[in-house]
């Protein structure tokens, strides 16, 4: 029985540039203190985002091996394509690094996890199956979006326009 917990794999470890700045940004007087949160993807910089993709997939590689029993478990390996889940992975992989300072809220990570199972299978839909065996195809909603009219800058939000973009 130890055997068998012996062999049991340590979550990924955060990039080093990316423990810095964390631990940077906790201090009061530093600079990066109020600078964007490490799982904001969108907001870092080049330097700061640049280690992210190989370290988030690691993390996604550990939680399916760790937790995917069922095929709709699966990662996809073409997470970073869907850019709602590498936002949602990010967080994931932070929140787990706070959860394990107590039993309590190790469980309450696994409750996020549940929850974060049921969002990407909401998100990737149908396609997931596709995705999961490596076929990813462009976002379903792709033809949708591209029909969102732009609203130039200054262009008042009339009830007249509101009525056109609702169709």
């Amino acid at each position: 029985m130890t055997e068998t917990l012996a062999s049991f794999e340590p979550f990924p470890e955060p990039p080093a540039l990316i423990l810095e700045y964390i631990a940077e940004r906790s201090t009061e007087e530093s600079v990066a203190a109020g600078g964007p949160a490490p799982w904001d993807l969108g907001a870092l910089s080049a330097e700061l985002i640049e280690p992210m993709p190989v370290w988030l997939d690691s993390v996604c590689r550990w939680l399916n091996r760790t937790y995917a029993w069922q095929p709709q478990d699966v990662i996809p390996p073409c997470w970073m394509e869907h850019e709602g889940l590498a936002y949602e992975i990010a967080a994931l992989a932070f929140a787990r690094e706070d959860a394990y300072t107590a039993a309590g809220s190790s469980v309450v990570w696994h409750e996020q996890y549940d929850r974060f199972l049921t969002r990407m299978n909401k998100t990737l839909g149908k396609a997931g199956d596709e995705c999961r065996v490596g076929r990813h195809d462009d976002r379903p909603a792709r033809f949708q979006l591209a029909a969102w009219p732009t609203i130039k800058s200054g262009e008042t939000g009339s009830k007249e326009r509101v009525k056109e973009m609702a169709g």
